[in-house]
Parts: C-alpha cells; structure tokens; sequence
C-alpha cells in the first residue's frame, strides 16, 4: 500500500507544483501594480501569494521532492516574496493595521525558508508584547494559526498554552461525527495544521484528537469525495498525514488523482473549470496548494514511518 500511496501522492503534488510554478511566471499570481494594504480592499491579492508560498515552502522544508521539484518551489517562494515587495507590503499593512493577523500568518512560510524582513520582524516582536495581541477577537482554529506563526518565525513574546488553545476549538470538542460539515471539515483541518506545525509536530497532537481524527478521517474523506469537493479532500488528506502514518489508503488519493488535470490543475470541485487561464487560476489555485501540501506530507510521513 505505501507504494503505491508513495507513487500516487508525488504524481499529485508535483503535477500540482508545477501548475503554479507556471501560472505564477504566466503572471496569473501577480499582485496588481495598484494593490492596496485596505483590509477593506475586495482583492489585496493576499490569499494566493499566501497559499502558494505555503506549499513552495513545505516542499523545501521537507526535502522529500526529486530536484526538479524543488527548483519549481524555490522559485515560487522567490516570486511570491517579489510579489510581496521583499516583505514591505507585509509591513505597511502591518503598521497600518496593528490588530491584523494576516501579515504575520502571511509572513510565515517565507520566514521558515530563510526571508526575512528586518523592519516587520521588529513590529511583529513589539505588538506580539501588547495586551491587544491577547485581546484580537478571533475563531479558536485562528487563534492556532496565529501561535503556529509566532513559533514559525520566533516572535513569541510568551508561549503559548496550546492544550487550552486546542481544547477551545471544534476539534478538541470532537463534535459527533455526523455533525461534521462541510465548513466544519475545514476547521478541523486547519486546528490539525497549526497544532503540528503542518506535520513537523505530530506528537504534539493529543492522543485523545489524534485517535479521534484517525477513526473519523477515513469516513469524511469518502463523504466528500462522493460529492467532488476535491479541496477539502485535499485538506483532510493533508490532515490525515499530521496525525502519523495516513490511515486513508491510497484509494481516495487515486480518486483525486483522477480529477487532476493533466496540466496539473486541480478542480476544487465537481463544476466546470473556466477556459480562461486568469479565471482558471483565482478558482483553482488554493486547491493546487492544498494538493502539493498534501502530496509532500504524506510522502514525508510515508518515508518515516511505518505502513500502518
């Protein structure tokens, strides 16, 4: 089984690559010359460059990729940070709005990989220290996103309690099973994420959650992939291999593989995919991030543990 998973996962996740890499140098990922730091703004082009940086720097950081592989993500990651001004668009936003939490959690990956900002490190240490960086009123699998990007980039000014932090979210309430929606499946996820620190971290999964998700994650999958949501499979498959070695099987994986463009776009659901490659791209591209993530954790795992 882990063979095949093994062949399976890496066709995904670097087909997927490789549709970024070539989206982005097409020009479809570029922050428009008239981008505004307005969190008000309908279209900071934030969320893309945030989303591809993510997966080019999980591909680095896991090492696990054929050299071809790599190259693509290190020159994603260097356009995504182009794109981002070398991190000053970062930190205006971020002086702009001290209360945000999208300029650190954007910040992350890139800081992982070795860019640095040294003017928005200095305001992220110095807000990190406020009473109002404990007062943000955010969603409990947020509050998570923002630890893990503390710990990421080392601008912690006091540790977190993370059993607390993972006790308040829906995931450490571990909801009946059947209760678990389509946006609930995505909040799952995402408390998976950050506890672990995208799979880095899986022993600091409480056992309680871990044997939770490991009994349900299977069931979930098979749900959403009887309706095409090829995204949150995609999420809940990256979650599978955060918890240890995948207990999904290669199945599911071969299924989403099948949905796989040969170009390497991956639908986030059952509808039509656009012709137009811009379109194409604003609809498409945080699956194809979501699937290189997926692709290199399970391969991680696999080539680390053992085939449960």
């Amino acid at each position: 089984m882990s063979t095949r998973l093994l062949r399976t996962a890496h066709q995904l996740s670097s087909r997927a690559l490789h549709w970024l890499h070539r989206a982005h140098r097409l020009g479809h990922g570029a922050v428009p010359p008239d981008a505004t730091v307005d969190p008000a703004a309908p279209d900071t082009a934030y969320p893309p460059i945030g989303e591809s940086a993510l997966a080019a720097s999980l591909v680095l950081r896991d090492g696990v990729a054929g050299q071809r592989d790599l190259a693509a993500a290190g020159e994603t990651l260097e356009f995504c940070w182009h794109q981002l001004q070398g991190g000053n668009l970062l930190y205006e936003r971020q002086l702009r709005f001290p209360q945000a939490t999208d300029p650190l959690e954007a910040y992350a990956p890139f800081a992982r990989s070795g860019y640095r900002h040294r003017e928005l490190d200095g305001l992220l240490r110095s807000l990190a220290a406020l009473r109002a960086a404990e007062a943000v009123e955010l969603l409990p699998h947020h509050r998570l996103a923002v630890a893990n990007a503390r710990r990421i980039t080392g601008l912690v000014h006091r540790p977190p309690d993370w059993a607390a932090l993972a006790a308040a979210t829906l995931l450490g309430g571990t909801p009946e099973p059947w209760t678990v929606d389509w946006s609930a499946g995505y909040r799952l996820g995402q408390s998976v994420f950050h506890l672990t620190d995208w799979g880095a971290r899986p022993d600091d999964l409480p056992e309680r959650l871990r044997g939770y998700l490991r009994a349900w994650l299977p069931v979930w999958v098979d749900v959403w992939l009887e309706t095409g949501q090829w995204d949150l499979v995609a999420t809940l498959l990256a979650a599978d291999s955060c918890t240890g070695a995948p207990v999904c099987g290669p199945e599911p994986w071969e299924r989403l593989c099948a949905a796989q463009h040969p170009s390497g776009l991956t639908p986030r659901d059952a509808e039509p995919v656009s012709p137009d490659p811009s379109r194409a791209f604003r609809d498409h591209e945080r699956t194809a991030a979501v699937t290189v993530v997926a692709g290199t954790l399970a391969l991680a795992r696999l080539l680390t543990s053992p085939p449960v």
